[in-house]
């Protein structure tokens, strides 16, 4: 079975997810103010969910439809996760999503990350396109995508529903000739 790589960046380390991740990941994606700022974290985060999650993500790199990355700080913290996801794969187009620990907010944790794993998807996966999307009103996800090249690509009116209320979203990409250029 084809293992999934692991990431170093100059602060963190960026490893598949482990069984022994599960309190910490529970405990910080458990945040309302996680669930909040994204479209796929429920709250309350219920005991086995982590769990649950952690034990599908190698099938998933397996399968060829995504690839999830623990967040680890040198020191050895957990503090969030990033990933690659394949809407369809016929396009070459992957969709990065991340979410930070909130004692670990305003640190640059998801801009690192962000930036390596756009790498590894351009560099190693070969991909065409990556993009993003984020509520309007979590802006401080929309800096992480300026920050790492990402074009502002347009606006999704009330396109998700999040806990009773219509939410905008705002879609990001960078395509692979774009990311070359400007790492040349």
């Amino acid at each position: 079975m084809k293992q999934q790589p692991t990431i170093k960046t100059e602060r963190l380390i960026l490893r598949p997810y482990s069984p022994d991740d599960a309190p910490e990941l529970q405990r910080l994606i458990g945040e309302r103010d996680i669930a909040s700022t994204t479209a796929n974290i429920p709250h309350p985060y219920e005991d086995g969910m982590a769990e649950e999650f952690i034990g599908k993500r190698q099938e998933c790199f397996s399968k060829g439809e995504g690839v999830h990355f623990a967040i680890i700080q040198r020191e050895g913290f957990f503090a969030g996760g990033i990933s690659l996801d394949f809407e369809y794969k016929k396009d070459e187009s992957m969709q990065l999503g991340y979410w930070i620990g909130k004692p670990y907010w305003n640190q640059g944790y998801g801009t690192e990350a962000a930036q390596a794993v756009i790498k590894y998807g351009f560099k190693t996966l070969r991909l065409h396109r990556i993009y993003a999307r984020h509520f309007t009103r979590n802006s401080a996800s929309g800096r992480i995508l300026q920050k790492i090249g990402m074009k502002h690509e347009g606006t999704l009116r009330q396109a998700f529903k999040k806990w009773g209320k219509f939410e905008d979203i705002e879609v990001y990409g960078i395509l692979r000739s774009e990311y070359v250029t400007s790492n040349d």
